[in-house]
């Protein structure tokens, strides 16, 4: 079975970001290496700083897991562009509250948590990272 799963982009401060998606989601981060940690044969091809994070990972669940870097270059092509957005099912609406609650936290409330006439209790906000999530039961 194939999964997928996403892998975001960031400007310098994606420590700050998985440490605080670590917090909301109260999951740890099994993996974060550093650029410094590029053999020096390879450098050309990673162009960050040193202490920048050239990958994290952060399991969310048995099937799906939150990755990222800093990658000016990627960064840049993607900001405000909102082509994609992260959701996330979960089964009741105190976990989504929880959720949506803290990843709004510093961040911009596009739609805020509701019961919708399609029967999702359900809600859309913009991290203070600029990563745009959809919360829903």
């Amino acid at each position: 079975m194939a999964t997928v799963n996403p892998y975001l982009y960031f400007n310098g401060n994606c420590e700050e970001a998985f440490n605080f998606y670590s917090a909301i989601f109260r999951k740890e981060i099994t993996h974060l290496g550093r650029y410094r940690d590029v053999p020096t044969s390879d450098r050309p091809i990673f162009a960050e700083a040193d202490d920048k994070v050239m990958h994290v990972t952060l399991p969310i669940s048995s099937e799906t897991t939150l990755m990222g870097s800093d990658n000016l270059q990627a960064y840049t092509q993607s900001k405000d562009q909102y082509t994609f957005s992260l959701i996330v099912h979960v089964d009741t609406t105190e976990e989504a509250d929880q959720l949506f609650n803290g990843l709004a936290e510093g961040g911009t409330i596009k739609v805020a948590m509701n019961q919708t006439f399609w029967g999702s209790y359900y809600g859309i906000c913009v991290d203070k990272f600029g990563i745009m999530w959809k919360i829903t039961t």
